[in-house]
């Protein structure tokens, strides 16, 4: 198996020991994404001569052997079309904002290339990301590796699929309702959002309710433990002894597929077995529309979009948020973070599923009405949504197959400063249910 397929970290000690190259390790990614992108779309454009440049240069420089300067230095990433890369343009997923060129790396690009990374292009999302699919208008929709006929969700749906086939070793996503950790549970990753403020916002703006962002998909939890190392600012050191583990499993808005559930059930088993106490609870949620004016004036503050050119999804979304008042929905989002938030009295983890039903097939939602769209799309994104509202940490960490072939992910969330405790749980989860099918798709099987 080529390094590439274990992991970012596992390269990134094959690169210093020189085991093998970085070009080497470029040159494996390009072959990849030559030989299966045109199948699944996850790329938007692809940085090769510069990306092999880059690779030489980091070649013939003297690195610590202990990865102290650069941790990831040589390993090949791809960045989200959602940011800046210098010398590059960003679309944004669609035609509703223009097509930006930047001088410069936003504050997100800027951390990964300090670590030592490669940029080898940029993945696809849908139109500013606002739906957990990743299908943009005027462009061919992302296919998720396991099964082509069916979506690797989103909308970091092209970093999920990129990092799924082996095309990367890991790639840069962000998430503001589950675009982080939809696409993990879809594809077989672990998909870490991290608490709010833990990892700089990509602008370098300060906002205390801000609901997205950026992050990683990774193949193991070593991988996400070190991006969020290079990612953001240290976190807490992960809560010892028993935890207190309450499991939900239901909720109304949507019917939780048996063996989503079974896959669930089965890892707070694990968790119990592993001297955690593991309780059923219930889950309050409401209905989409009692977030949908938090996500309607995300998009509508957007000032460079242009509404007449955009998406339906896109369009509706932001015509309305324009015409929200700032207080209303602050005060939503408050009532919000108070409920949701209450899901964590009396414990201190919560393990639900990440998506309660498996991926639905590409084109399955017709785009043409924008709010039946987003109302359609949004459900994939009823349990990890509240993270956002809430600005509590939640990852996905992959925990069984549905028999449909696709992989199933379970979501644990926890109060503000736990990503280190969420981590070692998804350790151990990891280590008892390895998911062994993954090297075959990221090998191009």
């Amino acid at each position: 198996m080529h390094p590439i397929d274990i992991g970012a970290v596992a390269l990134a000690r094959a690169i210093r020991s020189r085991e093998v190259s970085s070009e080497e390790a470029v040159r494996t990614c390009l072959d990849r994404i030559t030989a299966r992108d045109p199948e699944l779309a996850a790329f938007v454009e692809v940085h090769g001569a510069p990306a092999l440049k880059d690779a030489r240069k980091k070649d013939a420089r003297r690195v610590d052997p202990q990865g102290a300067d650069a941790p990831f230095h040589g390993v090949p990433i791809a960045v989200k079309d959602l940011n800046f890369v210098r010398f590059r343009t960003t679309r944004f997923g669609g035609s509703g904002m223009p097509a930006i060129w930047s001088p410069m790396d936003d504050v997100s690009v800027s951390r990964l290339r300090a670590a030592g990374f490669v940029i080898l292009g940029k993945t696809a999302t849908s139109e500013l990301g606002v739906v957990p699919i990743t299908e943009p208008v005027g462009r061919p929709p992302t296919r998720n590796p396991w099964d082509p006929g069916r979506t690797p969700g989103g909308s970091s749906g092209g970093a999920g699929a990129a990092v799924a086939a082996g095309l990367v070793p890991v790639a840069h996503g962000s998430d503001g309702g589950g675009s982080i950790r939809i696409p993990a549970s879809f594809c077989g990753l672990v998909g870490l959002k991290a608490g709010r403020g833990v990892i700089p916002n990509n602008l370098g703006i300060k906002d205390p309710g801000v609901i997205y962002t950026c992050g990683a998909l990774t193949r193991n939890v070593e991988d996400a433990e070190a991006m969020l190392r290079v990612q953001g600012a240290p976190v807490p050191a992960a809560k010892t002894g028993p935890l207190r583990i309450r499991m939900l499993l239901d909720v109304s808005l949507l019917e939780t597929d048996p063996h989503v559930r079974a896959a669930i059930e089965d890892t707070g088993r694990l968790l119990s077995a592993a001297g955690h106490h593991v309780e059923l609870g219930s889950a309050a949620l409401g209905d989409v529309d009692e977030f949908l004016p938090i996500w309607q004036h995300l998009i509508g503050a957007i000032g460079l979009l242009r509404p007449r050119r955009a998406e339906p999804v896109t369009r509706w979304l932001a015509e309305a948020g324009r015409k929200l008042d700032v207080a209303f929905v602050r005060r939503r989002q408050a009532e919000l973070t108070e409920r949701w938030g209450a899901w964590l009295e009396a414990c201190d983890v919560v393990l639900t599923p990440t998506v309660g039903v498996p991926p639905p097939a590409v084109d399955a939602y017709p785009r043409e009405d924008g709010e039946a769209y987003f109302r359609r799309a949004a459900l994939l994104g009823v349990w990890t949504a509240p993270f956002n509202v809430t600005g509590m940490p939640a990852l996905s960490v992959p925990v069984g197959l549905h028999p449909l072939g696709t992989p199933i992910g379970a979501q644990l969330g926890g109060p503000a400063g736990s990503e280190a405790t969420l981590l070692a749980l998804a350790r151990t989860i990891e280590a008892e249910r390895p998911l062994g099918a993954r090297a075959k798709v990221w090998a191009g099987g």
